[in-house]
């Protein structure tokens, strides 16, 4: 699973009983997932801008996954080519994420209702009431993104039908808490809907733990990313091979009065520049120089372009490197279908070995 692990599994056999009991087990522990998905596995792809579009999308869906194209801020039109194209490579269900703070909002779920998208995810905000049951009465199910239990329980009240949790060690727009909290703060609080846990995530044993927690399935992206499969420039993806999980940093904020969003991505050039920005700006302001506002903006706008930059370009250095601390487990950069059939043997292969941890003599006769 595109370098997830520097030895793969070696010498699986599929047909033992116990290997096949195992396989069981880890299909009985996806089947929330997995029926609310529509999919063979319960595993998401991340909706990655400039990244998740048609091909990744596609050939996630086609390994057994559940592809989502990331919306960002492409207009409706270019949506509604976006998901015909991806119809067009699959014919396996797929996602669509859109961002709550999009201008036409609206416009975009229409496409996707009118494409007969089979999910819709709603993130980057807290979706209205009225957008989610867009989404249900259009027929699409809705999945959103709870970062705490206070707002899992409220979106659930809105009419979400399905939540990720997504921890801090995840790539991109992060939050403030890790998967591990999250997990224990919200899973066994949030059993009426499917809940999929995110971030960090780079192997199928560690997804098995949080499966057996509640959980419905995973969500990954930082592995999907330096796919064969992925447009990502080869440079952007030879960054991802040799980058080790704590290169994977947040950006840094210098002043509270100036906020930063806080994205998680590998070191680079254009990382160390913005530090410089924030602070050439802060003197520019205290100086005088700049109003408050203009200064605000100014910190805003040194990131504009720059992930294009580095996915679609290749610039590496002066580009925006996203990628969540798993990228320290992509060693190579492999086929869609070979991740996903890694992290499905993992999983089986650890439930395996803890059967035959817990009843050895049983393991023995089997």
């Amino acid at each position: 699973m595109s370098g997830i692990t520097e030895e793969p599994i070696a010498k699986i056999d599929r047909t033992t009983p116990s290997w096949k009991q195992a396989q069981a087990e880890l299909v009985r522990l996806t089947k929330p997932g997995c029926d609310f998905l529509g999919s063979r596995y319960a595993l998401l792809g991340g909706a990655m801008s400039w990244v998740s579009e048609r091909n990744l999308v596609s050939a996630i869906s086609n390994a057994g996954g559940f592809g989502v194209i990331a919306c960002g801020a492409m207009s409706p039109e270019r949506l509604e080519e976006e998901i015909v194209a991806t119809q067009a490579l699959t014919s396996q269900p797929f996602g669509v994420n859109l961002i709550t703070m999009h201008p036409e909002l609206d416009r975009l779920v229409d496409i996707c209702l009118a494409h007969q998208v089979t999910h819709v995810v709603l993130a980057g905000g807290v979706p209205s009431g009225a957008t989610i049951k867009r989404v249900r009465d259009g027929g699409a199910r809705a999945i959103g993104f709870a970062p705490a239990l206070p707002l899992a329980k409220r979106l659930v009240r809105l009419g979400m039908e399905a939540l990720v949790i997504e921890g801090s060690e995840a790539g991109g727009h992060v939050g403030p808490v890790s998967l591990n909290v999250l997990a224990q703060e919200i899973l066994p609080a949030m059993t009426d809907v499917p809940v999929f846990v995110a971030g960090g995530l780079g192997r199928g044993d560690a997804i098995l733990s949080y499966l057996e927690r509640g959980a419905a399935g995973a969500q990954l992206g930082t592995l999907f990313a330096a796919s064969q499969e992925s447009i990502a420039h080869e440079n952007f993806k030879n960054a991802f091979r040799r980058a080790n999980a704590r290169d994977a940093t947040v950006s840094v904020q210098l002043d509270e009065r100036f906020p930063v969003i806080p994205v998680r991505g590998i070191t680079n050039a254009a990382t160390r520049h913005f530090m410089k920005h924030q602070a050439e700006t802060l003197r520019r302001f205290q100086a005088g120089e700049l109003e408050r506002e203009e200064a605000q903006l100014a910190i805003e706008h040194f990131w504009a372009g720059a992930l294009r930059r580095a996915v679609i370009e290749g610039d590496v250095e002066n580009g925006s490197l996203m990628a969540g601390q798993s990228v320290g487990m992509v060693r190579e950069i492999r086929p869609v279908s070979d991740i996903i059939e890694t992290l499905v043997d993992q999983a089986v292969s650890a439930l395996e070995k803890r059967e035959s941890r817990l009843h050895p003599q049983q393991a023995q006769t089997v």
